[in-house]
């Protein structure tokens, strides 16, 4: 076995179809290119020569490697492969980073036609233990992760490599209280947050209403406080909070650095991690958040700081289009989804010097900035908020033309 998978010396063709990867692409495969088109395969790295299963639409399954990549690496975690949540635990570190920017590249030019020239800076932390928050599923008294493309459990009988110590911690309490008879069986899918300190438990699916005695038996906080360079969040259940705790200083400071004036916007502002520290670099910020949860704790946040940042309990979309001022910056931190067409022609229309997207899919960042040809980019960053897989937040700096 190496890397999770067996090596082997001779492979039938035409039992055992066998491709050379290429490259890797955006979504954890590799890509081959063969006389019936392009083949993408999970958990390969390029230049391998490997054995893979039945195509379905363009993918098929890794069954075997024929040539491994001298790059190739060891998995840190026993479940890699299985579990669904990594997909490059098989490469080093630097390998990841250095791809990923290659991904970055090929992905605003394939989907947004930018060519970018310029260097992308890349900002990383640990590789492993970063999580500070994770999703846990339990059936029939055992807990784990869903494997990828499927709804099977995968059990956890050990640490996730992954995530920090206090959630391994609290992951070893679990698998004991699931077996009490406190535990109310109805429950499928818990969250775990922490500060390394407290641990806030959210049950995010069950058959009915989880009782406040449930919380109280788990030792969990109603709201989690999160202490960061930029001072200290309030984060509420089904609040969004950044999930690797090595990285969010340096994710601020990338974004927001050297930013000042008159006015600023900050579009998706969740509890608050970017609009408090731009109110001490602005004189006036307003935030705009659609979450009911993330938008009170904005609100409690900046007031606890003492810092004056207008706390907006709106769609993004309906705040922009009604939106007559003018801002000297805007911050927008979208979810996957993207910005859309309807925020991208309302930041045509309000056309601030600049703007700051801080996403999370690069797919959807091309397609938004490819609408936007009032502005070049300035600088990007890449900020590995995720290693051991596929998902990469960029940071992209753009100035009016």
């Amino acid at each position: 076995m190496f890397g999770g998978f067996s090596i082997v010396n001779e492979v039938s063709p035409a039992v055992r179809p066998e491709i050379k990867i290429e490259k890797w692409v955006y979504g954890g495969y590799g890509l081959a290119r063969t006389d019936a088109g392009v083949v993408l395969t999970p958990f390969v790295l390029p230049g391998e020569i490997v054995k893979i299963g039945p195509l379905h639409k363009a993918h098929a399954p890794l069954e075997a490697i024929v040539t491994p990549s001298p790059d190739r690496a060891e998995p840190a975690c026993p479940l890699f492969t299985r579990c669904g949540g990594c997909h490059y635990q098989h490469a080093p570190y630097p390998f990841q980073l250095e791809q990923k920017v290659a991904i970055l590249r090929e992905q605003l030019q394939r989907v947004g036609k930018i060519t970018f020239e310029g260097e992308i800076k890349v900002i990383s932390g640990e590789p492993l233990g970063y999580r500070n928050r994770v999703q846990f599923h339990v059936d029939q008294g055992r807990i784990g992760y869903i494997a990828g493309g499927s709804h099977k459990l995968v059990p956890v009988d050990g640490d996730c490599p992954i995530a920090s110590p206090k959630l391994n911690e609290m992951l070893a309490s679990l698998r004991e209280k699931i077996h009490d008879p406190r535990w109310p069986k109805f429950v499928k899918t818990v969250e775990l947050f922490t500060n390394e300190t407290d641990v806030q438990i959210n049950v995010v699916e069950a058959e009915k209403p989880v009782a406040r005695r449930f919380y109280d038996w788990m030792e969990s906080v109603v709201a989690l406080d999160y202490q960061t360079a930029a001072g200290n969040f309030r984060v509420s259940p089904k609040s969004f909070f950044q999930v690797n705790r090595f990285l969010i200083d340096p994710l601020t400071e990338a974004a927001i650095g050297g930013k000042s004036g008159e006015v600023a916007l900050d579009l998706y502002a969740g509890a608050g991690l970017f609009a408090l520290p731009l109110a001490k670099q602005f004189a006036k910020v307003t935030g705009v958040e659609a979450g009911s949860a993330a938008a009170h704790d904005l609100r409690f946040n900046a007031e606890r700081a003492g810092v004056a940042v207008e706390a907006v309990y709106e769609r993004v979309e309906d705040f922009l289009m009604n939106f007559e001022g003018s801002a000297d910056y805007i911050l927008a931190d979208p979810p996957r989804a993207g910005l859309g067409s309807t925020v991208v022609y309302e930041l045509n229309r309000i056309a601030p010097q600049r703007i700051t997207i801080v996403s999370c899919d690069p797919a959807t960042l091309a397609r938004d900035l490819a609408a936007m040809p009032g502005y070049r980019i300035e600088a990007l960053t890449l900020v590995d908020l995720f290693p051991q897989t596929f998902h990469m937040e960029t940071v992209v700096d753009l100035v009016r033309i």
